[in-house]
C-alpha cells in the first residue's frame, strides 16, 4: 500500500472512540476520524508526531484519518504504528497475492469476509480441494519487555473467531490466526494474559487443536522528512503462547 498525500501533526487528544485532535504543521487544528474502536493502549500518546491521510468524500463531515503515530523506542529510531485498523486485511490481501506469507501461498481462490455458520471470517482460501479460513487480527500494543500483545484490552468477539475457527479444524478444514503486526518496533506476539485471559487461555486451547497461529509485521518505507511511504507485509515474527506479560500490567476496560 503507498500513502500518499499525508499531512503531519501532533496529536492533541482522543474522545469519544472515533475522534482526534491533531495541530498540523502548519499549527491550524483539526478533528481527524479515528478509525480504531479498542483501547489504542500504548498508541494513544499526545504530544506524539502523527500522519493524517485526506478524505476523497467531499460529502463526509471530517476531512482527515488518522493514519501512523511515532513512538519512541529505547536505545533504537522511533517506531511506526498504525492506527487505521482496516488497513490489516489490505495489507494481509496484498501480502497473499505476492506470495509473501509462505505458509499460505500456493492458492488459486481467495474470498473475503467468507461466512461460516454462526461467525464470518476475514478469509477463505481454496486450492485442489482444501479450505483454508484465516481470522486476520491487528497488533499494535507493545509492553515495557518489549513484546507485542494481543488483545488490547477484553475481547469477547476476538474469543468467538477463536472458537469458529476451531470449529473449522474439526470439520476437517484448515484454520489460521494471522497477528498482522501494525508497529514496526514489535518483533514477537503473545496473548495479553494481563489484559483477558480468557482469550489467551482459549488461543492456547484452539492452537492445541490445531489452529495455527501466525505473526507477520509490516515494513514502511520514510523520506527524509519521516513521512510513511510504502507499507507491505514482510517481517515473519516469532509467536510465543506461553509467554508471561509483565507484572507490571493493568487491566483495561472492555472494548
Amino acid at each position: 500500500m503507498e500513502y500518499t498525500q499525508l499531512r503531519s501533526g501532533i496529536l492533541i487528544r482522543r474522545y469519544k472512540r472515533f475522534l482526534a485532535d491533531v495541530r498540523l504543521a502548519s499549527g491550524e487544528e483539526v478533528v481527524a476520524h479515528c478509525p480504531n474502536t479498542g483501547s489504542m493502549r500504548a498508541v494513544n500518546v499526545p504530544g506524539s508526531r502523527v500522519w493524517l491521510s485526506p478524505s476523497r468524500n467531499p460529502a463526509r463531515k471530517l476531512a482527515w484519518t488518522w493514519e501512523w503515530i511515532e513512538l519512541p523506542m529505547p536505545g533504537a529510531p522511533p517506531a511506526l504504528a498504525s492506527i487505521h485498523t482496516g488497513r490489516a486485511n489490505d495489507w494481509v490481501e496484498e501480502a497473499l497475492g505476492a506470495g509473501r506469507i509462505a505458509e499460505l501461498a500456493g492458492y488459486t481462490t481467495l474470498k473475503r469476509e467468507a461466512k461460516v455458520e454462526g461467525a464470518r471470517l476475514d478469509f477463505r482460501l481454496a486450492s485442489a480441494g482444501q479450505t483454508t479460513h484465516v481470522e486476520v487480527k491487528q497488533v499494535t500494543l507493545r509492553e515495557e519487555d518489549g513484546h507485542g500483545y494481543f488483545p488490547d484490552a477484553v475481547s469477547e468477539r476476538g474469543r468467538r473467531h477463536l472458537e469458529s475457527l476451531a470449529t473449522r479444524v474439526a470439520l476437517g478444514e484448515r484454520a489460521v490466526l494471522l497477528f498482522c503486526v501494525a508497529h514496526t518496533g514489535i518483533d514477537a506476539v503473545a496473548p495479553a494474559a494481563h489484559l483477558d485471559p480468557a482469550y489467551a487461555d482459549t488461543l492456547r486451547r484452539v492452537a492445541a487443536q490445531g489452529v495455527e497461529v501466525l505473526a507477520y509485521g509490516v515494513s514502511v518505507t520514510r523520506d527524509m522528512e519521516g513521512m510513511p511511504g510504502q507499507a507491505i507485509l514482510t517481517r515473519r515474527l516469532r509467536v510465543d503462547l506461553e509467554r508471561q506479560p509483565p507484572s507490571a500490567c493493568v487491566n483495561v476496560t472492555r472494548e
